[in-house]
């Protein structure tokens, strides 16, 4: 069958090119999270530069967050990028999940994003 790592790669693999057939070349909202942080990007693959960025280490919101690793952190972090998005001109993105399910901080940062006017 295969180990995690490359489960989690057929997994992002997989979704991606799902993303980039029903994306109709729009920008792509990328999250990643680990045990400590959340980041999200805003991506033109077809340029291949990264739009916009915002984390859990920002310095304009890591010292109004307890912990960078909870739902609280999450939804900071979907509100700036949103912000963020936005002020490059951009209001339609696809979102990318990569290899997470849409649970838990993945959905609080989606949701988030949404609230600050980004559609996806």
């Amino acid at each position: 069958m295969g180990t995690q790592r490359e489960l989690q790669t057929r997994r992002r693999r997989r979704l991606r090119y799902q993303l980039r057939q029903k994306g109709n070349g729009r920008p792509r909202l990328s999250v990643f999270r680990s045990s400590k942080n959340i980041y999200a990007q805003v991506i033109d693959d077809v340029a291949g530069k990264t739009l916009a960025a915002a984390s859990s280490l920002d310095a304009a919101v890591k010292g109004q967050l307890k912990t960078g690793a909870d739902i609280d952190a999450a939804r900071t972090v979907g509100k700036l990028i949103a912000e963020r998005a936005k002020a490059a001109g951009l209001e339609q993105v696809v979102f990318d999940r990569g290899s997470y399910i849409y649970h838990g901080r993945v959905k609080a940062l989606a949701e988030a994003a949404r609230e600050g006017g980004l559609a996806f």
